[in-house]
């Protein structure tokens, strides 16, 4: 059975950092495109980070230079190291597979950037 378990948000100051991380169980994690995706209120879900089976990544342009994607197949773990946060980075973070969603989503981890 597929589970998403997101974790790592938080409130925090602008300029803070967090890192957030999402464990896969029940997928075959190592050999699939995973990406972080988030979601403020009454706003469709974005894509902001992707990383490939071989550990390429691409970022949406609001975050590019401030987030970094990174996975450990061996852990089925996906991270999200986010610096440098601003005020409109706050949102639910999720974690699913790249292009196409698992039908399935976790609950996500709320980040707020705020002082």
């Amino acid at each position: 059975q597929l589970q998403l378990l997101e974790s790592g948000g938080g409130l925090v100051q602008p300029g803070g950092s967090l890192r957030l991380s999402c464990t896969v169980s029940g997928s075959n994690f190592s050999t699939t495109f995973m990406g972080w995706y988030r979601q403020t209120p009454g706003k469709q879900r974005d894509v902001v980070a992707v990383i490939s089976i071989g550990g390429s990544t691409t970022y949406a342009v609001p975050v590019k230079g401030r987030f970094t994607i990174s996975r450990d197949n061996a852990k089925n773990t996906l991270y999200l190291q986010m610096n440098s946060l601003k005020p409109e980075d706050t949102a639910v973070y999720y974690c699913n597979k790249i292009p196409t969603p698992y039908g399935h989503w976790g609950q996500g981890t709320q980040v707020t950037v705020s002082s």
